[in-house]
């Protein structure tokens, strides 16, 4: 199985006088920067700060779009159109490109937030919107669950798609996070973090909650920057993917285009 892969975090998270994650611990131990654009979370100084951060740390920079709701945390289900969808995504990865580019780099990619990636697992035609919004942007990566419909209908579209594992999270069977709203949800544990992040990685499995093996294909993981105790968490998953042998890199240094 894959002996290259990206680790990605969730950034950028803080804005006004509140302050989310441990960005600058977490920073040196991922290859890509999801960063808040402001909708579900972030503010212009935040997103400004993170960019520069993550240049410090030569890490890729994509865009984190979320639906409009700061008070919810882009985790709470909106009525939306495809087109509401596309618009929220373009506005969003417009104003961070335009930081990214100030600074002299380019993105990377774009990851749905939160309930908005659920949401494109479930409904055919927002996972259209999503993969027409990245094509319409130059093309960017565009990361999706693995083994998911998303993941299935981008790619038929012709997106250049990096299917997704997560290192902090439970699995359902169907290959599907377990609710946030349901004990074991999250992996605080780094060393478990870690071997379930080498295991989707050299082998293509995970072992669901219920104990169930399944198969999984990725080419990023992601440790997210609000689970408890996260920097342990990146540091522990990329020494125990680099100890197992696989390269940690960039998507965009590897991944083929479709």
């Amino acid at each position: 199985m894959a002996r290259t892969i990206d680790l990605n975090c969730d950034m950028g998270e803080s804005y006004g006088r509140w302050t989310l994650g441990a960005d600058e611990a977490i920073m040196p131990f991922i290859t890509s920067a999801n960063i808040a654009c402001g909708y579900h979370a972030g503010d212009p100084h935040v997103m400004r700060k993170t960019v520069g951060l993550a240049l410090k740390y030569r890490v890729a920079i994509g865009a984190h779009p979320g639906l409009p709701d700061l008070m919810g945390f882009g985790r709470r289900a909106m009525e939306v159109t495809p087109q509401e969808v596309k618009d929220y995504i373009c506005y969003q990865t417009g104003a961070l490109r335009e930081f990214v580019s100030a600074a002299g780099d380019e993105i990377q990619h774009v990851k749905p937030h939160g309930i908005l990636y659920s949401m494109a697992e479930r409904d055919e035609a927002l996972a259209q919107a999503i993969g027409e919004a990245a094509l319409a942007s130059g093309g960017l990566i565009l990361m999706t669950l693995a083994s998911g419909k998303y993941d299935a209908t981008c790619r038929k579209m012709g997106c250049r798609v990096a299917s997704e594992g997560f290192a902090d999270r439970a699995y359902n069977v169907d290959g599907t996070l377990v609710s946030r709203k349901l004990p074991g949800s999250l992996i605080t544990d780094p060393q478990k973090a870690a071997t379930q992040a080498v295991r989707m990685a050299k082998e293509g499995r995970v072992v669901t909650l219920d104990g169930v093996e399944i198969d999984i294909s990725v080419q990023t993981i992601c440790c997210h920057g609000d689970t408890p105790g996260a920097e342990k968490i990146a540091r522990a998953v990329r020494e125990a993917l680099e100890k197992a042998g696989v390269a940690v890199k960039p998507l965009r240094q590897w991944l083929p285009a479709p």
